[in-house]
C-alpha cells in the first residue's frame, strides 16, 4: 500500500503557471500566495513538488532559459556573427508577442533589486546576463578568425554593446513597447554592424 497522498496536479502545469508569476512580479514580487494560487496549489503541495521560494524560482528559471528564451541556443548555430544577432533580436520580438505571457526578460527583471531574501537570485541573474556576454563574445571572436568579421573588431565591446540593447529591448518590452518599435530599434544596431 502506497504512503502518502498521490499528486493531484501536472507537475510542468503548475512550473509554467509559477514561471509566469516570477517574470511577471519578479522574484520578489511574486508572493507565496500569489504562486500557490497561480499554480493552483497548496503551500505544502509547492513545497513537497519543488522546494522553497528560491528552488522554485531556479526551477523556473530552467524552464525560461529552454522555453521561451530557447531563441538563444537557436540563433548561436546561425552561420555568421551577423545573422547570430539578427536572429537573437527576431527571437526576443517574437517572444514579446505572446500577451498571454509576461513581456520583457526574466533574467533582466527577475531581481535586480530586492532585499537581502534575493540576493542569492539576484546573483544568479548577474551571473547569467554576464555568460551572454561571455557566450557572445567566444562567437564574436570564432567570427574574427573566420574572416567573418573585420581584424581587430573589439569582440568583448560589441558583446556587452549587443547584450545592453537586448536588454534595453526587455525593459521597453516590460514598459509596452510595441513589435515595431523594438524591429526598429534592432534594426538601427544593425545599421552599426562592423564590417
Amino acid at each position: 500500500m502506497p504512503s502518502g497522498r498521490t499528486r493531484q496536479f501536472d507537475l510542468d502545469e503548475a512550473l509554467d503557471r509559477a514561471l509566469e508569476v516570477f517574470w511577471a512580479r519578479g522574484y520578489e514580487g511574486a508572493t507565496l500566495p500569489a504562486l500557490t494560487k497561480a499554480m493552483g496549489i497548496n503551500r505544502p503541495s509547492l513545497y513537497a513538488a519543488f522546494g522553497n521560494k528560491e528552488q522554485l524560482f531556479r526551477k523556473a528559471l530552467d524552464r525560461y532559459q529552454t522555453g521561451p528564451q530557447s531563441f538563444l541556443t537557436e540563433a548561436l548555430a546561425k552561420p555568421t556573427a551577423r545573422a547570430v544577432v539578427e536572429a537573437i533580436f527576431a527571437g526576443f520580438v517574437r517572444m514579446q508577442r505572446d500577451r498571454d505571457k509576461p513581456r520583457g526578460c526574466l533574467i533582466v527583471s527577475g531581481a535586480l533589486a530586492g532585499g537581502e531574501e534575493a540576493e542569492t537570485v539576484r546573483r544568479e541573474l548577474a551571473r547569467l546576463r554576464q555568460a551572454a556576454v561571455s557566450t557572445l563574445r567566444e562567437r564574436f571572436e570564432r567570427a574574427v578568425q573566420d574572416g567573418d568579421l573585420p581584424a581587430g573588431t573589439d569582440c568583448a565591446t560589441l558583446a556587452r554593446y549587443i547584450t545592453t540593447v537586448l536588454n534595453g529591448l526587455a525593459v521597453q518590452a516590460a514598459s509596452g513597447a510595441t513589435e515595431k518599435e523594438l524591429r526598429l530599434v534592432a534594426a538601427l544596431v544593425m545599421q552599426a554592424w562592423p564590417s
